[in-house]
């Protein structure tokens, strides 16, 4: 009786463990968070207000999208580096179902988001099909949608002005009375309903079971390659969604934007508790992650930062946050 109960014993405190540790890591993300926010307000008077809050919110809508996806790839021991020009190509293919092909408006969003889930399909199909190292795949894909892109579009923006209804998705207010934008919102259930999937569905139980160990998960009868395939897609759909909320913020599909924003998701997830090895992640921590970019990107701005100085600052920001996975892993 004691050598059966011995090992429920172990895996228990194992378990219990390894969430308190995923706990840990959040609360010092959203220390951090707290910390930056704080410095900001007393360095600037114009920080510490409801517009500014707002802002932030606002901007942390891509990136948190992007985010989001790439929570599920990174936990699973993959990159993803093309979902910065991908959602600049899924941004081009909403003018063109949208504007060009005259779609109806539903149409061509649920279109523009099926597009991203068919970029990650590929990437994908080429990791786990075709044995590409993820960081090779995806940078292939990188420059894909890159080229295709300025060619779908000829290298010009496709603007939304007969479309009215396409930029309140992002800019539109759905509440009466409170100045919050639909893009925030939608975040927010994006979020709500990404952090179910990974924590109560089997989509999440493999995910995790995937970037913990491979091999025994392919061994327990699992297939992984179908399930690696299905994680890219189901990622791919969030480069759609941001493709489509950038667009609409902007009212315009520009073929040029994307670069940079895959480092900044990147930073994101890791920031929030995502280790590059996989095996462990949330998606509450990931949106942390992503507020803290985005009240950094502002603070700084506020400040009168120079933008050469604050990409030093980002890139500083992400080495340590590379460094500090490091260090876990090495405790873990």
């Amino acid at each position: 009786m004691t050598s059966t109960r011995t090992p429920a014993r172990g895996s228990l405190g194992s378990g219990f463990v390894t969430a308190a540790k995923g706990r840990l890591q959040q609360l010092l993300a959203f220390a951090s968070l707290i910390v930056i926010f704080a410095f900001f307000s007393i360095a600037s008077p114009y920080f510490f207000t409801y517009d500014r809050f707002v802002v932030i919110l606002f901007s942390t809508v891509v990136i948190g999208t992007l985010a989001i996806g790439t929570t599920f790839v990174i936990i699973t021991g993959g990159i993803d580096l093309s979902i910065g020009t991908g959602m600049a190509l899924c941004a081009v293919m909403s003018g063109v179902f949208i504007v060009k092909l005259d779609l109806p408006l539903g149409i061509g969003l649920v279109a523009t988001v099926l597009f991203g889930g068919l970029m990650g399909l590929v990437n994908g199909v080429a990791i786990a099909v075709l044995k590409i190292p993820p960081f090779i795949a995806t940078l292939a894909m990188m420059l894909v949608a890159e080229g295709l892109a300025l060619v779908l579009s000829d290298s010009a923006p496709i603007y939304f002005s007969d479309e009215p209804g396409y930029t309140k998705i992002s800019t539109g207010n759905l509440i009466p009375g409170v100045e919050l934008p639909n893009a925030v919102l939608v975040l927010i259930v994006v979020a709500i309903i990404a952090g179910v999937l990974l924590t109560r569905t089997v989509l999440g139980r493999y995910t995790y079971s995937i970037g913990s160990n491979e091999e025994a998960t392919a061994l327990s009868g699992i297939d992984v390659r179908k399930w690696k395939i299905i994680i890219y897609a189901f990622a791919g759909l969030f480069i759609g969604l941001a493709g489509i909320m950038i667009s609409a913020r902007l009212g315009s599909a520009q073929p040029a934007t994307g670069m940079g924003y895959e480092l900044q998701a990147i930073a994101a997830v890791v920031i929030g508790g995502t280790s590059l090895s996989g095996g462990r992640g949330s998606i509450v921590g990931t949106l942390i992650g992503a507020l803290i970019i985005s009240t950094l990107n502002n603070g700084l701005q506020i400040m009168s930062i120079p933008q050469e100085w604050q990409s030093v600052i980002l890139g500083c920001v992400i080495l340590v946050a590379v460094y500090t996975d490091i260090l876990r892993k090495k405790e873990a």
